[in-house]
């Protein structure tokens, strides 16, 4: 496979609780099962890397225990680290609350992830036929969203900008969004955030209004167990989903992403990109966890 995929997202520690219900407000509530791990951009780049495709992790992490533990799952994955650890802070942290129904809580807690710069990325060329991914949540922070508007003309034309807005899409200032949408060559999102971003409730209409605003590229919408919506060049192609034995949810767009990405880099046409990413999803979800994205063997066995 040529080609690499450059991630300028952020990677955290997830700190995962599971209580019976979220505490009322001064009150308190024993967790049932502690888990500590690595989140954020690490879920879309083990996906990637699962699938034999080069990455490296642009973004910044801190010295400390979530960065030592952050870096470690990187490792294991043969996922490369661009720049050195901050000094300080260390990698930040989210602490999600899983109640009974298995409804999510999150707050998050920024750290080094948040304080990319300019010169961070300075140096940085991908070359023709690599992939730039970045998401919305970097594009919260004033230093990274600085970083990475910087980065963008620089880019060279055959490099190709995946962009996942991200569920916060509606938190980015917009003039971040327009610069985006007109350098992405993917802009891959799920139904909530595409109705976020255009107003419009059926994702075909959205995938539809996001195209329009494409500059260059094309638009994936992933749209659950019905698999996603493709508009690539002129057709708006629906790629159906598989059906599974859902367990956990958790990761299933990042496992889409990481996939479909692998894909492209090997030249698979986008459809068919498109078809291996809902599989990869599919079987994410078959196991707890956000980090359960299969490797190449295993989804090519659940294809064949």
């Amino acid at each position: 496979m040529s080609g690499r995929l450059w991630h300028l997202g952020n990677v955290v520690v997830d700190l995962v609780l599971e209580v019976p219900a979220l505490p009322e407000r001064g009150g308190d509530v024993l967790a049932t099962r502690t888990e500590h791990t690595p989140g954020g951009g690490f879920n879309v780049m083990a996906a990637a890397a699962r699938q034999g495709l080069a990455v490296t992790y642009a973004g910044a992490h801190g010295t400390g225990p979530f960065g030592d533990r952050a870096r470690a799952a990187l490792r294991s994955e043969g996922i490369d680290v661009l720049l050195a650890p901050r000094p300080q802070p260390d990698t930040g942290f989210v602490v999600c609350l899983v109640d009974a129904d298995g409804e999510r809580t999150f707050v998050t807690s920024p750290g080094a992830e948040a304080a990319l710069t300019p010169a961070d990325l300075a140096e940085l060329r991908p070359r023709a036929g690599d992939l730039v991914y970045i998401t919305g949540y970097s594009l919260l922070y004033d230093s990274n969203r600085t970083a990475l508007l910087d980065l963008l003309p620089r880019l060279d034309p055959a490099v190709t900008l995946v962009t996942d807005p991200g569920p916060l899409v509606h938190e980015i200032p917009a003039e971040a969004v327009e610069l985006l949408l007109a350098r992405s060559d993917w802009w891959s999102c799920n139904a909530r955030e595409a109705a976020l971003l255009t107003g419009a409730d059926d994702p075909a209409e959205a995938a539809s209004i996001l195209q329009s605003r494409l500059g260059r590229g094309s638009v994936l919408v992933r749209t659950g167990p019905d698999g996603c919506l493709l508009h690539h060049g002129e057709r708006l192609v629906a790629v159906p989903g598989f059906a599974v034995d859902a367990v956990d949810l958790n990761g299933a767009g990042d496992a889409h992403t990481g996939v479909f990405m692998a894909a492209l880099a090997r030249g698979v046409d986008p459809v068919a990109a498109a078809h291996r990413a809902n599989a990869g999803a599919a079987l994410a979800v078959t196991a707890s966890g956000p980090a359960t994205a299969p490797d190449t063997a295993r989804l090519d066995a659940f294809l064949n």
